[in-house]
């Protein structure tokens, strides 16, 4: 078969295009795809309608109000995708609120010159993510096999690296205001790296907490991963622990060990450098076991200082 061309609807579709190295192929992204740097430059199919100064509070109530009425908060350029003139769009059915819905893709790709296919990806767990990279190397002719396979490998090395240590409970949260858990497949990264979830389980969708459950839980470590932040935007919020009651006697803040992640570019996309988040997790539960990975963004640890928190040097 040829190759075809590929607009990617969604930022890791675009990272699984190019980890099977046809990002020669790919001819439209979202406004979100920033990853590989490869991809700047290419036309955006994709606009949000959040706007770009909306407090954390502002975008999950907009969500909310979107699960409500089925009003789309991202939209499909359909002049500019009927320009580039795909054979292959490959989307996602998981979330609406997280990408241009299932229904707006199919209903545009049946008004696109020559019915381009559409590739859904909905996975819900690390396995089934790695799944999704063989689908895309299924529906472009490429064998995925190569690249799974070593990211398969870089998965067991850190679980053997870490397999004989103690298990820190863990509470990874997605959203501070209000507070999230982090479902999907991060519960399943943060066994992977040597720790125990106390919020979260794989393979379920995410849900919104009271922070009375957090503490309650009394987790030795708590990873900040807010869904579409990178570290500078998640910092915005951290302020919203100094109201938490009870929040002084979590061993995770009173030791220390609360660290704020890229959760845009780590934990939020299902694609091939969540195995870079299994080795971050890893390095930040044992460090003395697995390093720090290469090329990623380096979390910001936070301490307690009185009744606010400050960066740890």
């Amino acid at each position: 078969m040829s190759t075809p061309r590929i607009v990617s609807l969604l930022p890791s579709a675009t990272e699984i295009v190019c980890a099977l190295g046809l990002a020669d192929r790919l001819v439209g992204v979202t406004h979100e795809c920033d990853w590989p740097p490869e991809v700047a430059g290419l036309p955006v199919v994709t606009r949000s309608r959040i706007p770009a100064d909306a407090s954390s509070a502002e975008i999950d109530a907009l969500v909310r109000e979107q699960l409500q009425t089925e009003a789309a908060l991202y939209t499909l350029d359909e002049e500019t995708l009927a320009t580039l003139a795909p054979d292959l769009l490959v989307t996602q059915a998981l979330c609406d609120v997280c990408a241009v819905a299932e229904a707006e893709v199919a209903a545009a790709a049946c008004r696109l010159p020559g019915s381009p296919r559409v590739l859904n990806l909905e996975p819900m767990t690390l396995a089934e993510v790695l799944g999704s990279i063989r689908a895309v190397g299924d529906a472009t002719g490429v064998d995925a096999t190569p690249v799974v396979a070593a990211l398969e490998a870089r998965i067991r090395a850190v679980a053997a690296a870490v397999a004989r240590r103690s298990r820190p409970r863990v509470a990874m949260v997605e959203w501070l205001d209000p507070p999230f858990s982090a479902g999907h497949w991060n519960p399943e990264l943060v066994h992977l790296a040597g720790g125990t979830e106390v919020l979260g389980r794989t393979g379920t969708a995410s849900r919104t907490l009271q922070w009375e459950e957090v503490v309650a839980a009394q987790p030795e470590v708590v990873v900040v991963a807010c869904c579409g932040f990178e570290i500078p935007r998640a910092l915005e919020d951290i302020g919203v622990l100094d109201a938490v009651e009870g929040w002084a006697t979590v061993p995770a803040a009173r030791d220390g060990r609360v660290f704020v992640v890229d959760g845009s570019g780590l934990f939020a996309r299902p694609g091939p450098r969540l195995v870079e988040s299994v080795e971050l997790l890893a390095h930040l539960l044992h460090p003395d076991a697995a390093p720090m990975p290469a090329g990623v963004a380096v979390p910001v640890r936070l301490e307690p200082v009185g009744t606010s928190y400050i960066e740890r040097d």
